[in-house]
């Protein structure tokens, strides 16, 4: 069984971007990497830099996955350093710009992830006091409820009109019909009054009239219950009483209304008047 000895030398800068190439020789019969059996080994040599025009490496038969794989990427990098001729001190201080900015990056986000822990930390906290504040804080009592507006009252229905006063067609209903009149319009008188002097000047009668005193001598004859002539009863008549001197009613009226202006009162008569 051949075994291989591997042996690479990298002439790389600091940031490993002048990569090494990589060669594989055989050794020497007399190396001591020789093996008993005399099997050959392999002895990795270090390229030359790139644009010194060597030509690209390559595995030599029967070399292992690894060895072939260390040779590739030597040979990469060596054809890109070649087409690049970028200066390696430029390069380095590129990369060292380009880390520097990642780095930079990476602390502002470290504090940007940090301000919105802090920012959301607070933020849970303010609510929390919050919730204890109100749960706390005892519930306002609810504003007591408005009372109703009054119904308003009901306009007052109109008193009915008082019924007339029925009188009997008689002597008695004569005689209260005339108080009521009396009464109205502030003449004076009784009931006894009235009823004294009617019948003492016509005995109760509305038809009566007088023919043959003075007043019947001079064209105006005594007339009704109270025996009045026209002329008094023009001058005393009260309004609301019918102008009719045979009428009962007001023929008590007028002469009422007369006794009062000359004697204060039907009841101070006692005699012709």
């Amino acid at each position: 069984m051949i075994r291989w000895r591997r042996t690479a030398t990298a002439a790389l800068a600091t940031t490993g971007l002048a990569a090494a190439a990589l060669a594989v020789t055989p050794a020497s019969a007399d190396s001591p990497e020789q093996t008993a059996s005399g099997t050959a080994s392999w002895q990795v040599k270090a390229a030359e830099l790139p644009g010194q025009g060597r030509a690209a490496l390559t595995a030599p038969d029967g070399a292992s996955e690894e060895t072939a794989t260390v040779l590739a990427d030597a040979a990469h990098q060596q054809r890109e350093n070649a087409l690049s001729g970028a200066d390696p001190s430029a390069l380095q201080a590129e990369i060292e710009r380009q880390a520097a900015e990642s780095r930079a990056a990476e602390r502002a986000a470290d504090r940007s992830a940090e301000r919105a822990a802090l920012e959301a930390e607070a933020e849970a906290e303010a609510e929390t006091q919050a919730a204890a504040e109100a749960d706390a804080k005892p519930a306002a009592a609810p504003a007591p409820a408005a009372d109703p507006a009054p119904e308003p009252e009901p306009e007052p229905a109109p008193e009915p009109e008082p019924a007339a006063p029925q009188y009997p067609d008689n002597l008695d209903g004569w005689i209260n019909e005339a108080l009521d009149i009396m009464t109205q319009h502030g003449i004076p008188g009784t009931y006894e009054g009235l009823h004294r002097n009617i019948i003492r000047e016509s005995s109760g009668d509305p038809s009566a009239i007088n023919l043959w005193d003075i007043n019947a001598i001079n064209g105006t004859p005594s007339i009704g219950l109270l025996q009045v002539i026209q002329p008094t009863f023009d001058a005393y008549h009260v309004p609301g009483t019918p102008y009719d001197l045979y009428d009962p009613v007001a023929n008590i009226v007028a002469a009422a209304n007369y006794a009062w202006d000359r004697y204060g009162s039907i009841d101070n008569v006692n005699g012709p008047y």
